[in-house]
């Protein structure tokens, strides 16, 4: 029997601050804009033609816009929502099994619970040799407010209260994408460096783009003054430039992945090379010595 998935968000939470975010015009945040730009970039340097495109992003608009110039003429786009009143649609997203050439994903991915159950979801979706294309916030992301939380409530109460998201490891992404079932996977990332007055004002601009703590083990209530100083005061210490502003890292993963198809390109057996590594190198093969 398959063992339930924890639940690390609380989707219906975060599915309001999201929604409050979108009735006030404050999505997509600054590193979707970004992502857009890479993933069309890259589609646009394959040479295929994908006349069935599916789209999950927090401006599908924008996002259609700006890869249409990449599709043939008459290419059906449709767009699936991030999010609905119960939480994120990539939980359990509603695609007909092999409907789609191609899937762009630009937000989501982050904030699901079974992130290999959606992968596999996802590429379920994709017909033979469809291409999956997404973006999502790795692992470094916001480590610097971590890292201040986990300071100011070490020296301020008696244990640390979970804050910050966890965000997958880069190195943890391809094989992410493997256990989902799709060939050919590449992960690769990209930092952006961002310059606040101060912590706090992280914390509000996260907090009006719809991110305030949405995981399922926060704790509840209001944070008490003194602690929200003191994460302040650490973040300052540990992370503030000459000029008295904060940094903050924002890590982007970049995922590529195929639907299995057997024209694809397969790794070879074990053992059945036919040229020897130094004959290619034209240097003289050596036996390391035993023991």
């Amino acid at each position: 029997m398959t063992e339930p998935v924890p639940a690390l968000f609380d989707q219906p939470a975060l599915a309001r601050n999201l929604a409050r975010a979108c009735a006030k015009g404050q999505l997509p945040p600054f590193w979707e804009t970004i992502a857009v730009a890479e993933l069309v970039d890259r589609l646009q340097l394959i040479k295929r033609q994908f006349n069935h495109v599916g789209l999950v992003s927090l401006a599908p608009a924008g996002l259609e816009a700006a890869i249409r110039p990449a599709l043939p003429a008459g290419a059906e786009v449709s767009c699936l929502p991030v999010f609905d009143a119960n939480g994120l649609t990539l939980e359990s997203p509603r695609l007909e099994p092999e409907s789609l050439d191609c899937l762009l994903v630009t937000a989501g991915l982050e904030w699901v619970n079974d992130l290999p159950g959606t992968l596999s979801l996802l590429r379920r979706a994709l017909k033979p040799d469809g291409l999956l294309l997404a973006a999502m916030l790795g692992g470094e992301t916001f480590t610097e407010l971590r890292q201040a939380w986990l300071a100011a409530e070490a020296a301020v109460s008696a244990g640390a209260s979970p804050r910050v998201a966890p965000f997958v490891d880069v190195r943890d992404a391809g094989g992410l994408l493997q256990r989902a079932g799709l060939a050919l996977p590449v992960a690769d990332t990209d930092r952006l460096a961002v310059r606040y007055r101060n912590a706090l004002s992280l914390m509000r601009e996260l907090k009006s783009l719809g991110l305030a703590n949405a995981l399922a083990d926060r704790r509840r209530g209001l944070t008490p003054p003194g602690l929200l100083a003191a994460a302040c005061a650490a973040y300052h210490d540990a992370h503030a430039d000459a000029d008295g502003r904060v940094r903050a890292t924002v890590q982007m993963l970049y995922l590529t992945g195929w639907s299995p198809h057997e024209s694809q390109q397969k790794p070879l057996r074990p053992g059945s090379a036919t040229t020897s590594l130094a004959d290619a190198l034209n240097v003289a093969e050596r036996k390391l010595p035993r023991g």
